[in-house]
């Protein structure tokens, strides 16, 4: 599995074929040994604030499809109802890893036991719209506006003539100093 440095958008889950009562040997829900997981996933890097380690029933009714739809924003389009069985049908533990687990840096996966992948799934891409807005505060103008009044310019050369005055009475009285 290729994991590239700028991923982003994508949860892959993995279910974690232990007896339960092993699975804190591999690791702790509350405390992810994530040095453990690391080595089973066969990954680099690792940012243990993005790994959710989830017993599936603790889910309830909501499942593990709807915790990802729900609770981590992949696309409902995206899941199949061949994933939603899939993922209703998990008993035990489960490895859930958004893109953002991985920190930005490009690495292989090679999972191994007792980590099974199951899949990857995505978050819906951002919409574009171009419908021009309607309201007349968004209406402008590209060109240049209209060229300031000679009030404007009048004040603008007075700033400037005190500007250059003041830069020599500063002049005389540092070489009178």
């Amino acid at each position: 599995m290729q994991i590239k440095a700028t991923e982003a958008g994508l949860v892959r889950v993995f279910a974690i074929d232990l007896p339960p009562e092993t699975i804190r040997e591999f690791t702790d829900p509350k405390q992810p040994d994530i040095a453990a997981i690391r080595d089973a996933l066969g990954a680099e890097a690792l940012s243990p604030d993005h790994v959710d380690l989830l017993r599936v029933e603790d889910l309830g009714e909501l499942g593990l499809d709807g915790y990802l739809v729900d609770g981590l924003g992949v696309a409902e389009d995206d899941l199949t109802p061949d994933d939603r069985a899939r993922l209703r049908a998990l008993k035990g533990y489960v490895l859930v890893l958004p893109s953002r687990a991985f920190g930005g840096t490009a690495q292989t996966l090679a999972p191994r036991t007792p980590l099974r992948w199951i899949g990857t799934f995505a978050e819906p891409a951002a919409q574009s719209d171009f419908t021009p807005l309607k309201s007349a505060a968004a209406q402008g103008t590209t060109t240049g506006g209209k060229p300031p009044s000679d009030a404007a310019m009048s004040g603008r050369v007075a700033a400037i003539a005190l500007l250059v005055m003041f830069l020599l009475v500063g002049l005389v009285v540092w070489i009178a100093a």
